[in-house]
């Protein structure tokens, strides 16, 4: 190997051994917190509308409570926006996965949370329990797993019963 490789060779490894030095302290700092990762929202046009989180009335877990309870996805863009693969999930992970459905443009579509069927306005996670708490969180994603869109309420947000624009 010619001197100047060897002195290129050397002064590469030796940026590199800095390099890690000065890294390893930043990681090491925070270990033993815990630091939520901080969330990177997609842009898109598409985000979340009006939230009904305490469905109005008894909960008496009908299906007809049940679907009082849900959360507006919405198209604010031009183009439509096939959300298959996208999820809605709540604080403790309870998810939905939308199937193949198309959101036209300014347009709106309502997941509620009992049984139902399908439509181009409505669609039914078929669940038989509540899912959205008067304290939690509703977040989207789209079908890469980057977050769309995030809405809080109760204890943190201060709401109570609906959240959001009006439908």
């Amino acid at each position: 190997m010619s001197r100047n490789a060897s002195r290129i060779a050397a002064a590469v490894l030796g940026s590199v051994a800095l390099a890690a030095t000065a890294v390893l302290p930043a990681a090491a700092a925070g270990h033993g917190h815990h630091t939520p990762a901080p969330h990177h929202h997609y842009r898109s046009a598409v985000s979340l509308g009006a939230i009904q989180y305490d469905s109005p009335g008894r909960d008496d877990r009908s299906n007809r409570s049940l679907n009082a309870e849900y959360v507006t996805v919405k198209n604010t863009g031009h183009r439509p926006v096939n959300l298959r693969g996208w999820t809605l999930s709540d604080r403790s992970g309870q998810t939905y996965r939308f199937g193949n459905v198309r959101l036209k443009g300014h347009s709106q579509v309502r997941v509620h949370t009992g049984i139902g069927r399908d439509n181009r306005w409505d669609l039914y996670q078929g669940r038989r329990t509540y899912v959205w708490d008067n304290s939690d969180t509703a977040t989207l994603r789209n079908d890469h797993r980057r977050i769309v869109d995030v809405e809080c309420w109760g204890r943190h947000g201060g709401h109570h019963g609906h959240w959001g624009h009006s439908h």
